[in-house]
């Protein structure tokens, strides 16, 4: 791990402005989501902060059953802390911490980073016809 960097999944160690202003302001997948459904789904979730100096600089968090299933979502790392190989150490952290071993299958939905996930075994939807969704992407602009 670079020198003053660090990775915690204690939830009172989050920076949940940061992490909100993120999400809601540059992050293209949660465009305008309100404070209170990031602070609700950090309450629900398995969460990964990366911190600089204590400085909330990355996240990423996992919804899970820990038996069977989980889904990755909301991962970043801010602009000017990229390139530093932080991805790849929260993605390590992610993958080997104890609660989420012997899964069946996890799940993610990336525009741009599949580069990354392909390094920790991810690969394609094996059968795209066999999933489905409801989605509605301006959820949160209708509140």
């Amino acid at each position: 791990m670079p020198l003053g960097y660090y990775i915690t999944t204690q939830k009172d160690k989050l920076d949940l402005i940061a992490i909100h202003d993120y999400l809601c302001n540059h992050a293209y997948w949660s465009k305008d989501i309100p404070f209170e459904k990031v602070k609700e789904s950090i309450e629900h979730s398995l969460n990964f902060g990366l911190f600089f100096n204590d400085q909330q600089v990355g996240f990423a968090r996992i919804i899970s059953d820990f038996a069977t299933i989980a889904y990755l979502g909301d991962v970043y790392i801010l602009p000017e802390h990229r390139g530093k190989g932080l991805s790849k150490l929260l993605m390590q952290n992610i993958m080997t911490h104890p609660s989420l071993q012997g899964l069946r299958r996890w799940i993610l939905l990336t525009g741009d980073a599949h580069g990354l996930y392909k390094k920790f075994g991810w690969k394609e939807v094996n059968k795209p016809e066999l999933y489905m969704e409801l989605h509605n992407p301006t959820v949160y602009t209708n509140e």
